[in-house]
């Protein structure tokens, strides 16, 4: 008899996060008998209606906002352009936008795209430990700054960035403030009062809700303009009709983060600073990154000496995890974030993330560490990174970077 196959084990939620069980059946009943469309006023209409609005609560009440500032997006990706073009487009006056150079390309791309339009750009950089500082956003904003546009948490190193502090700067000259909160909500505590944001996106699939559904928080007053054109859905802000089974789901993801947000985040991080104890020791010289200052607790970036990221994971196929570079025909490129905190492209060249989640087991933080020591001392023992150029474009076609393009 066949021995059943294992897979992987799975060190990757910063790209994305199963459906939990408890999501999945919320939203079972608006896929089968619940179809009615909410705008609808009669028997189907209306239960899909009040589903909506509950959503709404639940995500309200994780981010400790009113429930008509949330509006429903496709995911994190259209939350960034509603929030970013829908601020610029009626912006006159102000044409200067202030970002920072570790931004996901949900942000980076509307920016780039207004900046072909005549929009001004100005793109801070960060510190040696990944964060974005006050100081670096002060110094750019201009009396024409119209939206400071920076993201709460790093995906590829779990950088959490002062955006309180930055926020309070951008409001005393004038500009609008928006955050890509997709790798912090639901990983820990996010409450727009205390961070001062006017505009926040999130994506479900980065919190146990399906790929395909997002949020944009619109604070009460913060002008802002349509990307889409249709009908009057969520405020006229984004048209289309609901996807019911969508935001039922995040809704209920966000009501379980509620539950047991605390719990969880100090499992994960007890969990993660295990994992980095143990290679720490099983590998010598390995290197820890932006480990000073507030991070996210789920998430581990370390750089193998003397190897590539890339073939470390190659070589260890029984863990699914991401790099921080990427290997094309034989030639590694590292990953931009890494560089531009200083890391040495020889370093940055051996990044892992490795990041945790609910379904992640002290067994399995074992068994990563003893399965990435046994790698790394093969692949040393074999010459390190001269192998990236003998594997060539078979190690291209299985490494993604940095794992969470989608939002």
């Amino acid at each position: 008899m066949a021995s059943q196959k294992k897979h992987p084990i799975y060190m990757d939620y910063n790209a994305t996060t199963p459906v939990w069980p408890e999501v999945l059946e919320a939203m079972l009943p608006f896929l089968r008998r619940k179809f009615g469309n909410p705008s609808s006023d009669h028997a189907y209409g209306r239960p899909a209606h009040t589903a909506v609005e509950q959503a709404r609560r639940q995500v309200a009440d994780l981010l400790h906002c009113a429930d008509d500032e949330i509006v429903f997006t496709s995911g994190g990706t259209e939350a960034n352009n509603l929030a970013i073009r829908g601020a610029m487009e009626l912006s006159t006056e102000r044409r200067h936008i202030v970002t920072s150079v570790v931004e996901h390309p949900a942000t980076v791309q509307p920016c780039a795209w207004l900046e072909s339009q005549g929009i001004e750009v100005t793109r801070v950089p960060v510190n040696r430990t990944g964060h974005v500082e006050e100081q670096s956003v002060g110094t750019a904003l201009r009396s024409d700054t119209a939206l400071v546009t920076i993201m709460l948490a790093q995906n590829e190193t779990g950088a959490v960035m002062p955006l309180a502090r930055i926020a309070a700067l951008a409001h005393a000259r004038g500009a609008i403030v928006h955050t890509d909160a997709a790798q912090a909500v639901g990983k820990i505590p996010v409450h727009v009062d205390k961070l001062q944001v006017d505009l926040l996106s999130l994506a479900g699939h980065k919190l146990y809700a399906p790929k395909g559904i997002g949020v944009l928080y619109v604070r009460r007053g913060t002008p802002l303009a349509p990307v889409l054109r249709g009908a009057g859905q969520e405020r006229g802000l984004r048209p289309g009709t609901e996807n019911v089974p969508y935001i039922v789901g995040l809704g209920a993801a966000c009501a379980l983060a509620v539950k047991n947000l605390m719990a969880e985040s100090r499992r994960q991080r007890d969990l993660r600073d295990e994992l980095w104890v143990l290679l720490r020791v099983g590998v010598p010289g390995l290197k820890l990154v932006g480990g000073q200052g507030p991070r996210l607790p789920n998430t581990l970036s370390v750089c193998f000496p003397e190897v590539y990221g890339s073939t470390v994971l190659a070589a260890a196929p029984q863990i699914a995890a991401s790099t921080g570079s990427a290997c094309h025909a034989g030639d590694q490129r590292p990953s931009d974030v890494l560089l531009a905190m200083g890391i040495p492209a020889s370093v940055a060249l051996g990044a892992v993330r490795l990041s945790l989640g609910r379904g992640t087991t002290r067994a399995e933080i074992v068994a990563v560490a003893a399965a990435m020591q046994r790698a790394h001392e093969g692949l040393a023992k074999r010459g390190g990174m001269a192998k990236c150029r003998s594997a060539g474009s078979m190690l291209s076609k299985r490494i993604r970077v940095p794992g969470d393009h989608g939002r």
